[in-house]
């Protein structure tokens, strides 16, 4: 699928229903580590869950996502409520962030290996990386049907080596598979 076939999906996608909006668990759970000042980065945003959460902290939030519907309407909100909310139509694989240039990246939902090195790069000494997507082992069929989309067993962990870890979780199959966090791992890691 090429960059225009994927712009179109999302476009339709969002000009059609408007999902629920619901920051990542993986950052909810862990505004308390985020700094009180800096910039921060909603990566592929979609409507901007994660922005508005990042933005209400007091961060100077950028926003980017290649779908222009999801990125009207996160401008549209932004703007009524009087956010420091920087929103942008861009293809982050092409144009992925410049070096030391956030104190926070945020990414859900949303995987594209060759992205990871940049995103390391993206981040300032100190800065942290907030990450959540979907996995292949699962215990249901959310997500992605795609596997080139799902990560394997610990692989957020070894895409980000050269980070510190923060905070990781990935439960898969293990225990009661009907409690819990599954299909999805999360990753908190800071740039030394």
């Amino acid at each position: 699928m090429n960059v225009e076939d994927i712009k179109d999906k999302w476009n339709n996608r969002y000009q059609v229903s408007a999902p629920e909006l619901v920051a990542a668990e993986v950052l909810n759970d862990h505004l308390h580590l985020l700094p009180m000042s800096g910039k921060a980065l909603d990566l592929a945003c979609g409507l901007g869950a994660n922005a508005r959460v990042l933005a209400r902290h007091g961060l100077e939030t950028h926003a980017w996502d290649l779908s222009s519907v999801a990125t009207e309407q996160l401008q549209q909100y932004a703007e009524s409520k009087g956010l420091n909310l920087h929103v942008m139509t861009r293809d982050v694989i092409e144009r992925p962030p410049q070096q030391n240039s956030f104190n926070v990246i945020v990414v859900s939902s949303f995987l594209d290996r060759s992205l990871c090195p940049a995103l390391m790069d993206a981040l300032v000494p100190g800065g942290l990386l907030f990450y959540q997507t979907y996995s292949k082992t699962k215990v249901n069929e959310a997500g992605p049907a795609n596997a080139e989309f799902l990560l394997d067993d610990n692989e957020l962990l070894e895409l980000f080596a050269p980070l510190e870890k923060v905070f990781y979780r990935e439960e898969a199959r293990v225990g009661n598979v009907m409690k819990g966090f599954r299909n999805q791992a999360q990753l908190i890691a800071q740039k030394p």
